[in-house]
């Protein structure tokens, strides 16, 4: 079992709550890690950051509403930027500036997404120049997959603990949510724990309860395979 393997199983078994830096960190050379909420359904916010620089680097993607965690998000790609000092045309030049102030020399974003839910990114910084090979870009990208799930599932548990989201699972042996789970998970190619995920966070950002989100996906009322937002 490799690092990344190992990684992979430690952040899916950790406790609900847990800090998600670490395994980053430990598979990764990279010296910050930020992992954060970007926009609708769940809001801009700092899930964990692993010190003080990648808190800034939040901070002023949320301020400046630019930057590459919303390029990473709005893309679906990594934005891998090895040396910031060289790098122009990045489509965020207050963020870049905001950025070399804070002393960050490389960043790595990398989108959170559950179907077509947008969730937010993971940012990985450096201090000084730096570049990931294929496979460390890719072990990031199969920790960013759980990471994305632990994120949506425990943000939608506080909105559930707050009243604002319907989360019960006594309900989910109801014949329609199992049959919308179903369907979604085939248009969307994801697994039937994603699909489920996909439900909930639509009925949180509609404001909507479970079954009532269900019953319209098999009525094909909505297609929740369409990108987050747009119209039926």
């Amino acid at each position: 079992m490799n690092d990344f393997t190992t990684a992979v199983t430690a952040l899916q078994a950790a406790p609900d709550g847990s800090d998600m830096c670490p395994p980053f960190l430990s598979t990764l050379p990279v010296t910050g890690v930020g992992i954060s909420t970007l926009g609708n359904p769940l809001g801009s916010g700092t899930v964990c950051a692993s010190d003080a620089r990648a808190e800034r680097i939040d901070e002023i993607q949320f301020d400046l509403g630019e930057g590459p965690c919303w390029q990473a998000l709005t893309t679906r790609r990594p934005v891998l930027e090895s040396d910031l000092s060289n790098t122009t045309n990045t489509g965020w030049p207050l963020a870049l500036e905001e950025l070399l102030r804070a002393g960050v020399g490389a960043v790595f974003s990398f989108p959170m997404r559950i179907g077509t839910i947008p969730v937010g990114a993971v940012d990985l910084s450096v201090d000084s120049e730096r570049t990931l090979t294929v496979g460390q870009i890719r072990g990031a990208v199969e920790l960013t997959e759980v990471a994305a799930r632990r994120v949506l599932r425990g943000a939608l548990l506080a909105a559930a603990a707050d009243g604002r989201a319907d989360m019960e699972t006594s309900r989910y042996s109801r014949r329609e949510v199992h049959q919308a789970t179903g369907m979604v998970a085939a248009q969307l190619g994801v697994d039937v724990s994603d699909a489920l995920l996909v439900l909930q966070a639509h009925a949180f950002a509609t404001e909507r309860t479970v079954r009532d989100v269900s019953n319209d996906v098999i009525a094909r009322r909505i297609d929740l395979a369409r990108p987050y937002g747009s119209e039926n």
